[in-house]
């Protein structure tokens, strides 16, 4: 077991596939992502296919998760966004479960990579440009136009909108990424003090307890940056989406 916390981050091609000079290789990365889709797919229907009107255990579960994006995209977008709570569900899933996965040793952790949240991110931005000018036509560019600010100030404030629209992929993609990424590494530093101080005898072990048990206060908040990264990047994603159904201020 390597002491590096970076080498949890490391890409390792499991199938090497090649066509026309491009690399299609099948990846630890790519495991995962296809994992994180048929747990929460197997989940939601295994906990739902009783439909019982005394909710078990799991379908409790799957029925919290339903009502907790369902009211969070309510009052964010009204009953005019519940047409994207497909959307939004898979997102929130797919972050959450993905979140978790990492918090498995020996398992990686997809959301840790900058390309993976920067895809999810252009996703959610382009699906509110494409079907704001959809519905609105011409008048989506209001999100670019404040109401209630003097013509003046447009010219200063136009700008400052179209930057700030422009910036959010990367803001809602590095958000999650150095999340996940600066957490994972910390509590990999904290648990190769536990392994390191520990080979070193009885005083290397006793030396080894606040290392230890910083490890497990760093798990326990891990799990709970899992759940806030998921639902921030979901309740950011439906705040975009009001945009594109209410573009004016």
């Amino acid at each position: 077991m390597s002491n590096d916390p970076i080498h949890q981050f490391h890409i390792v091609n499991l199938f090497p596939v090649e066509i026309g000079g491009v690399d299609f290789s099948f990846t630890n990365s790519s495991l995962f992502m296809v994992a994180t889709v048929a747990v929460t797919t197997v989940f939601l229907m295994m906990a739902t296919s009783g439909r019982g009107l005394v909710p078990g255990r799991w379908q409790s579960v799957a029925e919290m998760c339903y009502e907790f994006v369902a009211n969070m995209l309510r009052s964010s977008t009204g009953t005019d966004g519940m047409r994207f709570f497909p959307f939004v569900f898979s997102i929130f899933m797919f972050v959450l479960i993905g979140n978790l996965f990492g918090m498995f040793p020996y398992f990686f952790t997809i959301t840790s990579h900058i390309i993976v949240t920067f895809a999810l991110a252009m996703i959610v931005i382009m699906t509110v440009v494409i079907y704001g000018v959809m519905r609105n036509g011409l008048r989506f560019l209001n999100v670019f136009v404040p109401a209630d600010v003097p013509p003046l100030l447009l010219i200063l404030v136009t700008p400052i909108e179209i930057i700030s629209f422009l910036s959010r992929p990367v803001s809602l993609s590095v958000r999650l990424f150095a999340n996940m990424l600066a957490g994972h590494i910390t509590l990999k530093v904290f648990a190769g003090f536990v392994v390191s101080l520990g080979s070193l005898g009885p005083l290397g072990v006793a030396g080894a307890v606040l290392p230890l048990a910083m490890a497990i206060a760093l798990t326990a908040l891990e799990l709970l940056v899992a759940f806030l990264q998921a639902y921030v990047f979901a309740v950011l994603t439906c705040m975009y989406l009001n945009e594109a159904l209410h573009p004016s201020h």
